[in-house]
C-alpha cells in the first residue's frame, strides 16, 4: 500500500505541467463560452427588426448598460452618417466631373436644376435646442453674402432680414431666413443658405469664365457716363431663374447665383415664377399620372403594414419627436417621422426624449390629419402632400397601435430605433424607385419640363443669348426628371438637399455639331441616359489629367422628345398618355 502511494505520488509531480495546461484550457474554454451567451443575450434584447413589434418605454431603450451607452454616444457620428448624407453636409459638395471647358470644344450654356437646401421640418416638432444655423466660427460666404443683402437692399420693417423689391410674384419676399438658429416650419434655414452659396461658388469656378459671365456688355452707357446702372449691365435674357413660390425655393436660388454672378449682375436678375412643382408649364393637367402615384403610395402602405416593428418605431419615436396631440392626428405616415427625425441628424442634435405619456399619441380621424396637412401645406414638397394625402386613408384604421404595446413612462429614443425607421425608409426608397409605375409617373410628370429644357438648348445653340437657365425646385421636380431620363441617383427617390443636376450645353470647334451632357451632384451621368448610352454618345478628353466626358448629340434627346418619349406609355402624345388608362403588369402589385 505504501508503495502504491509512492508511485502515485511520483506519477503527480512528474505531470504536474501537463494538469495545469488542461486547467487553464478548460478555464479559457469556460471564458469564451460565458462571453458568446452575454453577446447573444445583450443583441437579443436590443434587436428591435426582430421583437415583433414589442412594446417601446424605458425597459427597452435603456437595456443597454452605461458604458454602451456611452459607446453609443462617441460613434453616433459614424453610425448615422450614411443617413447624414441626405443632408448635404458642405465637405460633400465638392467639384468632381462637372465640365465647363473641354479640349476642343466651346460651352454654348448650361441648364442647371437644384433642390433647395437645409429646411425646418415639414411638422411640428420639439425643436428646442437644435441650432439649424451656420457654426459658431462663421462661414466666409454667408458672411459676406449677408452683409451684401444687408448693405444693398431696404427693409420695410426693420427687421433683420432684407426683401425682394422688384414688382412680380416675389416682390416682398425676405431674402434671408428670419432667425439666424431656428428651424422654422418648412422654411429655409442658415445652413441651408450656406449649402447653396457653396454650390454657388462651384458652379463660378466651373462657368462664369467659359460662359462669359463676369464680362460686362460694352455699349451700355455713354462716354462720359461714370454712374452705375445695375439693371443695365445684365442682359435680360442672358441668366434666366424660374422658382416655385415658395420662400425655400426662391432663397435658395438667389443665394447660388450670389455665388455665381458679379453684384451687379445679381442685383440685376429678374425671377420667373412656376405655378408647379414639376416645372410643367403648360403641360400639367395629367390624371393618369395621379393613378400612378396612388397605387405607388398603395404598395408602400401595404410594405409598411407587414413591418410591425417598424410601425412601433415610427410610434414610439414620434411620440417623443412630433407635437401631435390627441385632437391634431396620430402617426400613420413614416416619411414624416424620418422629416422630423432629420432635422435631428442634420443638425448633430441629441435624440430625442419622450417627456409625456405616450398613450396620449393616439391616432385621430383621417379628417383631423387632413386638417393638420391643410395647415402645413402653406409651404410643403408635393412628394410629403402626395403621400399624406392618397396612401393614408386606406390603411388607416390597419395603422392603430396596440395600446399595450406602448409604454406609459419616460425614455429616450435610442440609436437602434433611429437605424429601425431610417433603414425601413432607405429599402422603400429603393423599391419604389426601382417599379415601372415611378418611371411611368416621372415621364408624365416630366414632360413639360424636358420640353422647356430643350426648348433652351435650342436657343443655345441657335445663337441666343441666353447662357445660363436656374430652375430652383423641391425634391419631387427631380425625382419626376431623373425617372422620366432613367438616372439612378444610388439612394432611390431620395433627393438629398441642394442637389444639383447640370445640362451643358457645347459647341465643336472643329465643326458645328452641338452636344450636351449632364451631370447629377458632381457625377457624369450621361451613359445612364437611354437615347445617350454606349456607341450614342462620344467620349472625349475633359482636362489634362486625361479624365473623360461623354458628350450626347443634340439630336438626340430633340428625337426621343418627339417620337420615343411616350412608347413605354403606349402613347404618341402627352394628351393621349394621360386620357389612356395604365394596365397592371403581371407584378405590378409588387415591390
Amino acid at each position: 500500500m505504501r508503495l502504491l502511494l509512492k508511485d502515485l505520488t511520483r506519477f503527480t509531480t512528474q505531470h504536474r505541467t501537463l494538469y495545469c495546461y488542461l486547467f487553464l484550457s478548460l478555464w479559457i474554454f469556460l471564458l469564451i463560452a460565458g462571453m458568446y451567451r452575454y453577446v447573444g443575450n445583450a443583441e437579443h434584447n436590443g434587436n428591435l427588426l426582430g421583437s415583433g413589434g414589442g412594446g417601446f418605454g424605458p425597459g427597452t431603450v435603456r437595456s443597454s448598460s452605461a458604458g454602451s451607452a456611452s459607446s453609443d454616444a462617441s460613434s453616433s457620428a459614424q453610425r448615422f452618417a450614411k443617413y447624414r448624407e441626405r443632408c448635404a453636409p458642405l465637405a460633400q459638395l465638392i467639384r468632381m466631373d462637372d465640365g465647363g471647358i473641354l479640349e476642343g470644344w466651346k460651352l454654348q450654356g448650361v441648364l442647371l436644376v437644384i433642390r433647395h437646401g437645409d429646411r425646418g421640418p415639414m411638422s411640428h416638432v420639439h425643436a428646442n435646442g437644435i441650432n439649424c444655423g451656420v457654426p459658431a466660427d462663421g462661414d466666409s460666404l454667408v458672411n459676406r453674402y449677408r452683409s451684401f443683402v444687408h448693405n444693398s437692399s431696404s427693409s420695410a420693417s426693420g427687421a433683420n432680414h432684407m426683401y425682394w423689391n422688384k414688382v412680380g410674384p416675389f416682390h416682398g419676399f425676405p431674402l434671408l431666413p428670419a432667425t439666424e438658429r431656428g428651424c422654422p416650419l418648412g422654411q429655409l434655414t442658415y445652413k441651408g443658405i450656406a449649402q447653396l452659396l457653396h454650390v454657388g461658388d462651384i458652379m463660378h469656378q466651373i462657368y462664369a469664365h467659359p460662359l462669359g459671365l463676369l464680362l460686362k456688355p460694352t455699349g451700355l452707357r455713354s462716354a462720359g457716363d461714370t454712374t452705375t446702372t445695375p439693371h443695365t449691365l445684365l442682359n435680360s435674357d442672358e441668366v434666366v431663374v424660374f422658382t416655385t413660390r415658395y420662400r425655400r425655393t426662391f432663397q435658395s436660388a438667389l443665394a447660388l447665383l450670389f455665388a455665381l454672378l458679379p453684384p451687379d449682375k445679381w442685383l440685376a436678375l429678374n425671377v420667373k415664377e412656376s405655378h408647379s412643382m414639376a416645372f410643367c408649364f403648360a403641360d400639367c393637367s395629367c390624371a393618369q399620372s395621379l393613378v400612378l402615384q396612388k397605387r405607388l403610395a398603395s404598395l408602400a402602405d401595404r410594405q409598411l403594414l407587414r413591418r410591425s416593428d417598424v410601425l412601433a418605431v415610427m410610434q414610439w419615436i414620434g411620440g417623443a419627436l412630433l407635437q401631435h396631440t390627441a385632437t391634431e392626428g396620430g402617426i400613420t405616415n413614416p416619411f414624416e417621422v424620418v422629416d422630423a427625425m432629420l432635422t435631428v441628424l442634420c443638425h448633430d442634435a441629441n435624440l430625442p426624449c419622450r417627456r409625456r405619456n405616450a398613450s396620449q399619441t393616439v391616432m385621430a380621424s383621417t379628417r383631423a390629419n387632413q386638417d393638420l396637412v391643410d395647415v402645413i401645406n402653406i409651404d410643403q414638397d408635393e412628394t410629403a402632400t402626395n403621400q399624406q394625402q392618397e396612401g393614408l386613408a386606406a390603411v388607416e384604421s390597419e395603422l392603430q397601435p396596440d395600446p399595450g404595446s406602448l409604454d406609459t413612462g419616460e425614455g429616450c429614443v435610442d440609436p437602434v430605433h433611429v437605424d429601425a425607421l431610417m433603414s425601413f425608409a432607405d429599402e422603400l426608397s429603393q423599391r419604389s424607385a426601382r417599379h415601372t409605375y415611378y418611371k411611368r409617373s416621372g415621364l408624365l410628370r416630366a414632360y413639360g419640363m424636358i420640353r422647356h429644357i430643350v426648348g433652351y438648348m435650342l436657343k443655345m445653340i441657335s445663337g441666343d443669348r441666353t447662357k445660363f437657365v436656374l430652375y430652383s425646385g423641391h425634391d419631387c421636380t427631380m425625382q419626376y426628371l431623373t425617372a422620366a431620363l432613367g438616372i439612378v441617383n444610388g439612394q432611390g427617390q431620395t433627393i438629398n438637399y441642394a442637389s444639383r443636376l447640370a445640362f451643358e450645353v457645347y459647341r465643336s470647334d472643329a465643326h458645328t455639331d452641338y452636344y450636351f451632357r449632364v451631370v447629377y451632384n458632381g457625377r457624369d451621368v450621361t451613359q445612364q441616359i437611354d437615347f445617350c448610352e454606349g456607341g450614342k454618345s462620344l467620349r472625349v478628353t475633359r482636362d489634362s489629367r486625361g479624365n473623360k466626358a461623354d458628350l450626347c448629340p443634340i439630336e438626340n434627346i430633340i428625337r426621343f422628345l418627339h417620337e420615343d418619349y411616350f412608347a413605354p406609355l403606349n402613347a404618341t402624345n402627352f394628351k393621349e398618355a394621360c386620357a389612356t388608362p395604365i394596365g397592371q403588369t403581371a407584378k405590378a402589385n409588387e415591390f
